[in-house]
């Protein structure tokens, strides 16, 4: 616990373990039990819960990075970033301030999670995820390696996004004032599946139960229960009863 800059007004909780050369700022509130790696930097105000292990080189509480000419980073006050009970917090893991985690969560190695995202207990966020600004991810969701949640998405609860599955919010493509009244990203209704390497176009709806086949190009809602594949993707066929969220036998 040596070469530690712990600030006087941090509380760490009983049982807490911290590796060399961590930097926790003022106002910090780390739980009980918990594990904390070498060169894990945690920012000011930030709050973690009891039993959360963060790995190596970890970043929690971050403030954003705003360009000048940047579309959606807002110059604004953003409450302290919040990591929930029983999370694990891979190496490398960066955790914005204005960022809140749920209980239970798995935050992959080489994670982003930016400012004003909330994501619910029980999920896992998958190496190499990158979730934008402005987002909400629901229960038990699993976003698999290297998928990309644009700004303004929802994504409801049991949600699950396959390996390099992308998101758009910008139809107009960087180009004209016109796009400035029209970011919006895509929602994925309850139980909606999205396959590897898959694109939505911005604004789409994946409907409940719904599935986006691998490689598919989404311009279009996709209806409830529905499987949609192809480029653009279309309407194949039912998604069989036997793999509808209600019959999986799976407990809230």
């Amino acid at each position: 616990m040596s070469n530690s800059i712990i600030n006087g007004s941090t509380v760490i909780g009983q049982g807490t373990r911290h590796g060399h050369f961590c930097v926790f700022g003022e106002n910090v509130t780390i739980g009980q039990n918990c594990q904390i790696g070498h060169n894990v930097v945690i920012h000011e105000d930030s709050c973690i819960g009891d039993n959360v292990r963060i790995d190596d080189n970890a970043v929690i509480g971050k403030l954003p990075m705003k360009a000048a000419n940047s579309a959606v980073t807002k110059d604004q006050e953003l409450p302290p970033a919040t990591i929930g009970a029983n999370c694990i917090i891979g190496t490398g893991v960066v955790v914005y301030r204005g960022a809140g985690v749920g209980n239970k969560v798995l935050i992959a190695d080489l994670s982003t999670v930016r400012e004003n995202v909330l994501i619910g207990d029980f999920t896992i966020v998958g190496r190499g995820v990158a979730i934008e600004n402005f987002c909400k991810i629901g229960r038990y969701c699993k976003l698999e390696t290297n998928v990309y949640i644009t700004a303004y998405s929802e994504l409801e609860d049991r949600v699950f996004i396959a390996p390099c599955a992308a998101t758009s919010n910008d139809n107009f493509v960087g180009r004209t004032e016109e796009r400035f009244k029209h970011f919006k990203g895509v929602t994925v209704k309850k139980g909606g599946r999205i396959g590897v390497n898959a694109t939505v176009l911005p604004g789409k709806t994946i409907g409940a139960d719904a599935l986006v086949a691998a490689g598919a190009l989404v311009t279009r809602d996709c209806p409830d229960g529905k499987i949609m594949a192809g480029v653009p993707a279309k309407v194949f066929r039912d998604v069989p009863e036997e793999q509808l969220l209600k019959n999986q036998g799976w407990k809230e």
